[in-house]
């Protein structure tokens, strides 16, 4: 059993930074695909950022150019850092691990979710 937990979200003003982290259990941690997603309100969850283990990275066209997903295995944790912030992007953003090799913006190949955090951008 892997578990997530996100943390740094919050109510940031349009074209602020935020970093987003995950910390993962397990002592495996350098072997799972990590990803994040997001979801807003009355909207679909949706892909955002993924990592392989070879560190090979992937991203949704909204946040490409702005967003940075990086993994520290020695640290058992993920992270986003966003820049150039959106009122688009106000989101609870979930953390997501995959015990498969690859980097997939499908949900369905993540087994393990976080409880998600909170990003609030005002305009």
């Amino acid at each position: 059993q892997v578990q997530l937990v996100e943390s740094g979200g919050g109510s940031v003003q349009a074209g602020g930074s935020l970093r987003l982290s995950c910390a993962a259990s397990g002592r495996t941690f350098s072997s799972y695909t990590m990803g994040w997603f997001r979801q807003a309100p009355g909207k679909e969850r949706e892909f955002v950022a993924t990592i392989s283990r070879s560190r090979n990275t992937y991203y949704a066209d909204s946040v490409k150019g702005r967003f940075t997903i990086s993994r520290d295995n020695a640290k058992n944790t993920v992270y986003l850092q966003m820049i150039s912030l959106r009122p688009e992007d106000t989101a609870a953003y979930y953390c997501a691990a995959s015990l498969r090799a690859g980097a997939t913006s499908a949900q369905s190949f993540y087994d393990y979710w976080g409880q998600g955090t909170q990003v609030t951008v005002s305009s």
